[in-house]
């Protein structure tokens, strides 16, 4: 049986399974996050039928947020997985960086649109 992806299981030793599902666990809730946010721009473009300038730019960041959250969940399950598989340090979590800074503009944009 192959499992995929090979560079991650042709690699290593198989990690306890504990550390396998608890990186799974933390893999669906970016993904659950990322969801989150690529709704929560498809609601704010969704009240604007008009087009108004600021709220689809809301939009697009919520939804450019969310699309490189659940890319970077992706290729974080992948690092750790690796990493557990070869014994070495995990990675840092970069990903939590991009939303941070993909929310903290949301927000601003947010109090922009609510002031105006």
């Amino acid at each position: 049986m192959t499992r995929w992806p090979r560079s991650v299981y042709e690699v290593g030793n198989e990690p306890d399974p504990r550390f396998t599902l608890a990186n799974e666990r933390t893999f669906l809730a970016w993904l659950r996050t990322s969801l989150a946010l690529m709704a929560g721009g498809v609601g704010v473009a969704a009240l604007t039928p008009g087009g108004r300038v600021l709220q689809l730019v809301v939009a697009i960041v919520l939804l450019l947020t969310g699309i490189a959250c659940s890319l970077a969940a992706f290729q974080h399950w992948i690092a750790c997985e690796r990493a557990m598989r070869l014994g070495q340090p995990l990675p840092s979590p970069w990903m939590a960086v991009v939303l941070g800074i993909g929310l903290a503009v949301t927000g601003v944009l947010a109090c922009v649109l609510v002031i105006v």
